[in-house]
């Protein structure tokens, strides 16, 4: 005897003389790409950024929903999705590298929402390679460093890394204590470096670190150089599916040739990180849409007192208050975007939509989880995931605080950093 339930559509088997009818629990199906678009924010962008977004839905659905609940649980680092990446150019975050197709920041910003929605390790992936190691490169590096090393890590080919956090200095990145001193033929790099996205996979570092000068200056290290010791980061809660490393630089030689030229201050530096900031924002959307599709799947398919959960008067209050806040979402990273296109985005606005986003993204994967009962912490049903996720991205490209300190600057005229 078979059961099939009206407001499902599902149908289980009933074990005869076994088990009443309403005790076997269906197979809920919530990754489905629901299109979430309430103020229509994206009904007029270009055709060649909407290529960009469906091909970065279609790897989603096709190769990262399917696997990374696994990869996720053991802390396993699926690298063959950086190849995927490269293959599909969705690993690039905006920037420009001879050979491959134009990608707008609006483009960067859809890719980015829509792995998100997908996986934040897997978009974690796209903002260490792309967003920060190369995009120090394509800024800062020479004409013969730039043909050395972007195709490569554009099409994911080689690992690359943005090496600029240290275990004492993190908000206060400005500080660091890494050193470079003149040495015959090069620099011999000495200090220590933590959190660093693929620092321990292969590949090449982007290292910063204190000059001779007293400046911050960036420098190309390969992760087979002597000296170099990188150990993968364990016992994370969130970003599981990408390694991060503690990094202990001896003399490690670094030769003139692997100097970026453009690199001469922190002021470089925090160019890079202010190009990478609004990408956090949009994936926090991507992260507070598979939240929010999911609850309203959920809230469909799940049978409580006779009836859907979604025909309940306080869930539909949830999931209307979760929608208002994507939205909100969605239409800050959009106009904020189309500032960075036209060359207008200031700090404060990067800082803004990053605080807004991450912070929003929070509360709409709370609500998603509670909606979701006990099945919400189950990594099946991808809330729980997507919530340990975001608590990670509200960290990393500066803190809440000191996003907020960035932001009353801009209001006060006064910096109150220390």
């Amino acid at each position: 005897m078979t059961t099939t339930s009206p407001a499902t559509g599902f149908t289980a088997a009933e074990p005869a003389g076994q088990f009443p009818v309403g005790t076997i629990e269906p197979d809920y199906v919530l990754t489905q790409a629901l299109g979430t678009d309430p103020a229509a924010v994206f009904a007029d962008i270009s055709g060649a950024d909407r290529g960009y977004w469906e091909r970065a839905r279609h790897f989603v659905q096709d190769e990262v929903l399917p696997a990374i609940d696994g990869y996720w649980e053991r802390a396993d680092y699926p690298m063959h999705l950086v190849s995927r990446l490269g293959e599909l150019d969705l690993l690039r975050d905006g920037v420009q590298v001879d050979g491959f197709a134009p990608m707008s920041r609006m483009a960067a910003g859809l890719v980015t929402m829509e792995i998100s929605r997908g996986d934040g390790s897997v978009a974690t992936m796209i903002a260490v390679q792309g967003g920060l190691a190369l995009r120090s490169i394509a800024e800062c590096g020479s004409a013969e460093q730039k043909k050395r090393w972007l195709p490569g890590i554009a099409g994911g080919r080689e690992f690359a890394a943005f090496a600029l956090t240290e275990p004492t200095h993190g908000s206060d990145a400005v500080g660091l204590e890494s050193t470079a001193t003149r040495t015959a033929g090069g620099f011999l790099l000495n200090g220590e470096k933590k959190w660093i996205g693929n620092g321990s996979v292969g590949g090449v570092s982007v290292v910063w670190a204190r000059g001779d000068d007293g400046q911050v200056h960036g420098y190309l290290v390969p992760q087979d150089s002597p000296g170099y010791t990188a150990t993968t980061i364990e016992g994370k809660l969130a970003l599981r599916a990408i390694w991060q490393a503690h990094i202990r630089l001896e003399n490690v030689f670094v030769p003139h040739e692997n100097v970026l030229p453009g690199a001469r201050s922190f002021k470089d530096t925090a160019r890079v990180l202010l190009a990478t900031r609004l990408g956090v924002a949009w994936s926090a959307v991507g992260h507070a849409t598979a939240c929010y599709e999911t609850a309203v799947q959920y809230a469909k398919q799940r049978q409580q007192f006779g009836r859907p959960l979604a025909a309940s008067q306080i869930v539909q209050e949830r999931l209307a208050r979760m929608l208002s806040e994507l939205a909100t979402m969605q239409l800050m990273v959009v106009q904020m975007s189309r500032l960075d296109e036209e060359g207008a985005l200031t700090p404060e606005q990067a800082s803004l939509a990053k605080y807004t986003c991450t912070r929003t993204a929070r509360s709409i994967a709370s609500n998603a989880r509670d909606l979701l009962g006990g099945n919400g912490i189950l990594l099946a049903n991808r809330v729980a995931r997507h919530l340990a996720d975001i608590e990670a991205i509200h960290t990393y490209e500066g803190t809440e605080t000191m996003q907020a300190l960035i932001i009353a600057r801009g209001i006060t005229g006064i910096s109150a950093f220390a």
